[in-house]
């Protein structure tokens, strides 16, 4: 079964495909990618996630598997060398926890704050600072999540290395501290100067015309202005 064809549908800016892409990589395995427009999204896509009509989508020969964190561990679970996630239940538990922390507190907050304004921006970055602060702790002490080498956490939590950074940019925010969250700082210079996280990132630049023009889109609208409300209202 893992010797069939792979194949990967993402989107260039997607954190979440980035995640699938660097668990095929670290696991060596061969894949075709296949680039979507989420604005325009294309039959394939709509074929194959018809549930959220999102990316990534992995096509491992005739099977389909959707959601990142859902690809990941199937990615680990089918190509047995460079083990991702910890082989005791108890770890493998604790990593997922934290994976699903990181998403609810931290990467949907601080991008509800890139896409806010004023007293809601401000509110925003306080609570993913408050979450770092518990991701600070998971991580003191150690070079990578995995310990010596890439894990599952390292590759769920990677887009705090890159795209964290890009959205305090554009928002004019300060999330991670060095001063305050030193185990998280160099956890994220030990991540980015990997090899297979290194080559395989978008470019700085046009991530950040992306998403000023993007955060700038969502903000006119009344319905995501609604969502804004409802989680960062100070």
């Amino acid at each position: 079964m893992a010797e069939q064809k792979v194949k990967l549908l993402g989107f260039w800016v997607s954190p979440f495909a980035y995640r699938v892409i660097w668990a095929l990589k670290l696991k060596g395995v061969d894949f075709e990618y296949i680039e979507e427009d989420i604005f325009n999204k294309s039959p394939l896509l709509l074929q194959l996630n018809p549930i959220h009509k999102k990316v990534p989508v992995l096509i491992h020969g005739d099977r389909v598997i959707c959601e990142s964190y859902v690809i990941v561990q199937y990615i680990d679970e089918t190509w047995p060398q460079c083990p991702l996630l910890p082989q005791h239940p108890y770890e493998r538990a604790m990593a997922r926890f934290w994976a699903d922390f990181a998403e609810a507190k931290l990467l949907n907050i601080a991008w509800l704050g890139l896409c806010a304004r004023g007293a809601e921006r401000e509110k925003a970055a306080k609570l993913a600072i408050e979450a770092v602060e518990k991701i600070e702790e998971v991580v003191k002490g150690k070079k990578l999540f995995g310990g010596e080498s890439i894990g599952y956490l390292d590759i769920c939590l990677g887009w705090i290395s890159y795209w964290l950074p890009v959205w305090e940019e554009v928002g004019s925010m300060q999330i991670i501290d060095p001063i305050k969250f030193p185990a998280t700082s160099s956890w994220m210079n030990t991540l980015l100067h990997h090899p297979v996280i290194g080559d395989n990132l978008p470019a700085r630049d046009a991530m950040i015309e992306y998403f000023k023009k993007r955060s700038k889109d969502l903000y006119e609208l009344d319905w995501f202005k609604d969502i804004i409300r409802l989680h960062l209202h100070p």
